[in-house]
Order: structure tokens, then sequence, then C-alpha cells
């Protein structure tokens, strides 16, 4: 597994505890009926819904939105800003490197001649 997932894995084991230390039982132990498990995932979904809307709100404030875009190219635009600000940063560690090491950069470059 990735950090990623590391990382969800350890969260969902934390509510587990949470919820067993709240309520006295867990999800396997809970005494609900397969209608009351439906409700409470429909409210869960429910509070999500809220939850993104708040975000696409957010989104929308930002001084980068464009209401005449749409959410792809605003995405697409903010990716290649960060690619473009890697690029920059990989290019500023090579210059270092070549202004630290120009003899070793020029027989490198020699070399693939």
């Amino acid at each position: 597994m990735s950090r990623i997932e590391d990382e969800v894995c350890k969260k969902i084991a934390q509510r587990a505890e949470v919820g067993k230390n709240k309520y006295g039982v867990t999800m396997e132990t809970a005494p609900l009926s397969r209608l009351e498990w439906l409700i409470h995932a429909q409210e869960e979904a429910m509070d999500l819904a809220v939850y993104l809307q708040r975000i696409i709100e957010m989104e929308m404030e930002a001084p980068s939105f464009d209401p005449k875009k749409s959410l792809h190219e605003t995405m697409q635009e903010r990716a290649d800003r960060i690619n473009d600000t890697r690029r920059a940063h990989r290019i500023d560690k090579l210059n270092a490197f070549r202004a630290a090491f120009p003899s070793d950069w020029t027989k490198k470059q020699e070399e693939q001649e």
C-alpha cells in the first residue's frame, strides 16, 4: 500500500476506537437493522454533500476562479502551474549543480557527443 492508503487505514482504526468508546459497540456488534444502517449511511452521504458544497464555494471564491472555464480547465491550469513550478525548481537545481561542478558537467556533455 502507499502512504495514502496507510493513512486512511490509520484513520479508520482511530474512528472505530472513538465509536467503540462513545457507543460501546463496534460496527460489527451494533444492533441496527438494515434500514437503520441505510438511513445512517444516507445521513453520512448528505453530510459529505454539504462539505463538498462548501469546498466548491471556496474554490469559486478563489482569485483564480474563472466562471467561463470548466472545472476541468481550471484544474488543468492549476496542475500546469504546479508542474511549471516543479520544472523551474529542477532547472534551478541543475544550474546550481552545473555551477558547483563545471568540469564534471563539461565531461558528461563531451561523453554524450
